[in-house]
């Protein structure tokens, strides 16, 4: 190399530390009542943090999946061939139980120690989570036909990664999918227009076309369709029970922005078998058992992806220097990664806060259901429209260094806009606010009583809880301010929980900036005076 080609004033990769070793998430892990999964969380969160799992994750997101439709003599086999890296970090997502294990498992806090584990994880890779993802919330939906629950529950909780077309029963663990979507209806399921048509069998013939479907290489999907009786969810496999393909045909993967690990896909169903899952006609209310479960993942991916920013952009300015000093000296810097640490924080103790509501709910705790059926929705709206901003400013952190593909930060700022989407856009998450508060009653009641355990410790919290209650008594132009509304609902509660449980610098610095008046439109407008010396200390990453 020439002389003058000296590498110096560059931080170097952020590597062999610990993902875990991440305050927010600890002591939410404790306060949640799943401490006893600390070991095995910080296992994962040390080898999050390696180089080679670094590499596996480049390597997927590069090397895409491919679909071949099929083989070399015309057969149709509609597979989907992934680089080994995937299925590496697909194994060991399964492996830790990160899927459907905890419907397997009778321990409290079983949901909060896989969302803990799912939250450190992603932040190697998002992609590989989907199917993760899917796989976990179809269980309880799965639950509404017992006698499929028998056969299939025990394989899709099983933590072995059985990758390959075969039959369902004769694997050793399974992964499944969703198929919603149709082009005409996005969202609007009802609008579907595929068809499901009884057999003397026990099984319907669906026929139509799914315009997402992600993870298609998957062994089961819950699929929607318009059945005789009305829009049903049903379970169909990919492959028979006699061992030939079901007449289910992937015709092309999506290009997407981001999350180009995962393949998506339209699906042609031709006549495909499926069984009903669930009361025929009563497909809304029973995949609403699954979007509810994805939903909360939806929050524990954007809350990844604002940590693995955060930890990047401190990890860059720790080991650079410009203007005669380090960037993590220079107050302006100071103040911007202060404020990406707090809304980092407020996002992770929503997350842990949701999964402890998720697991007592499922042991039967009505408040908690309650609770749960509201707080999801309005976390699912602010947390996902919040990180893609904070990914720019992280990325930004970095400066041109972060918009050089090998930092990572491109991929981390392409995936931030797909959870605000997937399971329902913003405008569908806010109405959805709307709809559980006029349904459920308790919810509010939950809801309300959970801001309240906050009461009297911060005046600007206090004019900020009735400015809400303000909101709620006002009936007039609800849909068109549903937003609005939503965002209060939810800046509220992140600042209920941080005063509760977060060293009072963070929880000032939230209160002061997201409901006092005092904070700008962009990161790094913290008040005057914000200890931002122990914010950037607590949110530092560790080995």
């Amino acid at each position: 190399m020439p002389a003058t080609h000296e590498v110096f004033n560059q931080p170097g990769p952020l590597e062999g530390h610990d993902v875990a070793a991440d305050a927010a998430l600890t002591e939410g892990l404790e306060r949640e009542g799943a401490g006893w999964a600390g070991a095995e969380l910080h296992e994962l969160g040390r080898l999050a943090g390696t180089a080679r799992v670094r590499g596996w994750a480049e390597q997927a997101d590069t090397y895409g999946p491919v679909l071949r439709t099929h083989d070399r003599y015309g057969h149709r086999v509609d597979e989907v061939d992934f680089h080994p890296a995937w299925h590496v970090l697909t194994d060991t997502a399964v492996t830790h139980g990160l899927h459907a294990a905890p419907w397997a498992d009778d321990r409290p806090g079983a949901h909060v120690a896989r969302t803990a584990k799912f939250y450190a994880w992603s932040q190697v890779e998002n992609g590989h989570g989907c199917p993760i993802s899917m796989t976990y919330a179809a269980v309880p939906a799965l639950r509404r036909s017992p006698a499929l629950a028998a056969r299939f529950e025990p394989l899709l909780t099983a933590r072995s990664y059985d990758f390959g077309l075969r039959p369902p029963l004769a694997k050793e663990g399974l992964l499944a999918g969703m198929s919603m979507t149709e082009k005409q209806g996005g969202s609007d399921v009802r609008a579907n227009t595929t068809r499901a048509v009884p057999g003397a069998d026990g099984t319907y013939r669906l026929t139509g076309h799914k315009w997402f479907t992600s993870g298609p290489m998957g062994d089961v999907f819950l699929t929607l369709a318009q059945a005789p009786e009305g829009l049903t969810c049903f379970l169909v496999p990919r492959v028979l029970d006699d061992g030939t393909r079901n007449t289910l045909h992937i015709q092309r993967l999506k290009n997407k922005l981001g999350n180009r690990s995962n393949a998506s896909a339209e699906l042609e169903y031709d006549g495909a078998a499926g069984w009903a899952v669930g009361d025929p006609g009563d497909g809304v209310r029973t995949i609403i058992e699954m979007v509810n479960c994805t939903r909360l993942d939806c929050v524990i991916g954007s809350a990844a992806g604002m940590r693995a920013g955060l930890a990047q952009a401190v990890h860059h300015a720790g080991g650079r220097h410009a203007f005669g000093r380090a960037l993590i000296d220079q107050p302006l810097m100071r103040n911007v990664l202060a404020d990406l640490a707090v809304e980092s924080e407020a996002a992770t103790a929503l997350m842990m806060r949701l999964a402890g509501a998720v697991d007592r709910s499922v042991r039967g705790d009505a408040a908690e259901t309650a609770f749960r059926r509201l707080a999801v929705a309005v976390g699912k709206f602010w947390v996902t429209k919040r990180q893609p901003a904070h990914a720019a400013e992280a990325l930004e952190c970095l400066g041109g260094n972060g918009y050089i593909e090998e930092s990572g930060m491109p991929r981390l700022f392409r995936e931030s806009p797909l959870n605000s989407i997937w399971e329902g856009s913003g405008n569908v998450a806010a109405l959805d606010v709307l709809r559980a508060m006029a349904t459920r009653p308790d919810g509010v009641e939950a809801f309300t009583a959970e801001l309240a355990l906050a009461e009297g410790a911060d005046r600007r919290f206090d004019a900020a809880l009735k400015r809400l209650h303000a909101e709620f008594a006002d009936s007039g132009h609800l849909e068109a301010r549903a937003r609005r509304v939503v965002e209060l609902m939810a800046l509220t509660l992140q600042a209920s929980l941080l005063i509760r449980h977060s060293p009072a610098p963070v929880a000032d610095a939230f209160v002061g900036s997201r409901l006092g008046g005092d904070g700008g439109a962009v990161f790094g407008t913290l008040p005057a005076g914000t200890d931002t010396a122990a914010i950037i200390d607590r949110s530092r990453p560790r080995g």
